[in-house]
């Protein structure tokens, strides 16, 4: 009970299973991280980030927490970013968020639960900037949706405004920020129409938002 013995048993599996369709997988894996994109997403265990995209281990970096957020007072996510475009050269940031957010749906709620009130304010914040908008839909589920993409919209215009962005965005590396929400009942991604390339375009995410 203690070693957790299926969940090493599923990982020889899945050792043997790539190795059997690549002698040299892991050796290869093992010399080199080049991945080309940073993934931003939320912990939910339903929204496996690779697997969605059907990209193989190596080509995507990944960084999750509850409800997709970007702080700018979270040294953790902010050091995700910064070795993601300094040392990794990543072209793309993909900030994700998915339907149906736990996250999202308790922020919505006057609910205290604790130390996690601290994280879900910022998404408070959120809901207050977009309030009369989401008051109007009178479903909860469609309400709790809608907030989940203006909350990755908002992420990605937390992401343009660092530092780290924008110092890569002044010294010409090509980096692009995007926003994207996934559906739990159908296993789809959904563009949020929110694709920040340079600081120029940063006033379109609040242009999407509305």
């Amino acid at each position: 009970m203690r070693t957790l013995k299926k969940l090493f048993e599923s990982n020889r599996n899945w050792a043997a299973s790539k190795t059997a369709q690549d002698v040299n997988f892991f050796k290869n894996l093992s010399k080199l991280q080049a991945p080309k994109y940073l993934w931003i997403g939320c912990s939910d265990s339903r929204v496996p980030a690779s697997e969605i995209v059907a990209l193989s281990p190596g080509e995507l970096f990944v960084h999750r927490n509850v409800a997709n957020l970007v702080v700018h007072t979270d040294f953790n996510c902010l050091s995700v970013i910064q070795y993601a475009v300094e040392i990794l050269k990543v072209e793309h940031i993909i900030v994700c968020g998915h339907h149906g957010c736990g996250g999202v749906r308790t922020a919505m709620r006057d609910t205290e639960l604790g130390l996690i009130d601290n994280w879900l304010r910022h998404i408070r914040d959120v809901y207050s900037h977009h309030q009369q908008e989401l008051i109007a839909i009178a479903d909860e589920d469609e309400r709790v949706n809608k907030l989940c993409e203006f909350n990755v919209i908002e992420q990605v215009h937390n992401v343009c405004q660092t530092t780290i962005v924008q110092q890569a965005w002044r010294t010409g590396h090509p980096l692009a920020v995007h926003g994207w929400i996934y559906g739990l009942n159908d296993g789809l991604l959904k563009n949020l129409n929110v694709c920040v390339e340079g600081p120029d375009d940063i006033g379109q995410v609040y242009r999407t938002a509305t």
